[in-house]
């Protein structure tokens, strides 16, 4: 199921400290957390819902890691697949697709940006384009 996504987010104001403090808390707890909940949720949809379960939470943590992967490399897209002038990526609840969607439809991709969009379209036809706005999620 795709659903139309609504930005009702408020920005606010945080300490430096306090940003790089949560990122290390965060990368700790991913390390010594993470395969723990990956396997247990691996586990838990095979159970539940069978071989279908597994592809959803695999989609799931698939989209998560696209919208980490947009706000990491935010700056070295914005200077290699955009003009000045592009819609920036680094936005944390889009993906990477969704955002070089934008710069498609306004013009505003470079030749490394459309080579970039031009690979996604061999392996999912408008996909860059499919992609805006839209986060997938599956059907509960």
């Amino acid at each position: 199921m795709i659903i139309k996504k609504q930005d009702c987010g408020k920005k606010k104001k945080s300490s430096p400290i306090i940003g790089i403090l949560l990122f290390l808390i965060s990368i700790v707890l991913m390390a010594l957390t993470g395969p723990i909940g990956l396997v247990f949720g691996f586990f838990h949809q095979l159970f539940a819902k069978g071989f279908n379960g597994i592809g959803e939470f695999a989609l799931k943590i698939a989209v998560s890691i696209d919208q980490l992967g947009n706000v990491i490399m935010q700056h070295l897209f914005n200077s290699l697949w955009i003009t000045k002038d592009g819609y920036e990526f680094g936005n944390r609840d889009e993906t990477i697709s969704s955002a070089l969607g934008k710069n498609k439809q306004l013009c505003t991709l470079t030749t490394f940006g459309k080579a970039i969009d031009k690979i996604l379209d061999i392996i999912d036809h408008n996909h860059s384009l499919d992609s805006i706005d839209y986060f997938i999620q599956p059907e509960e």
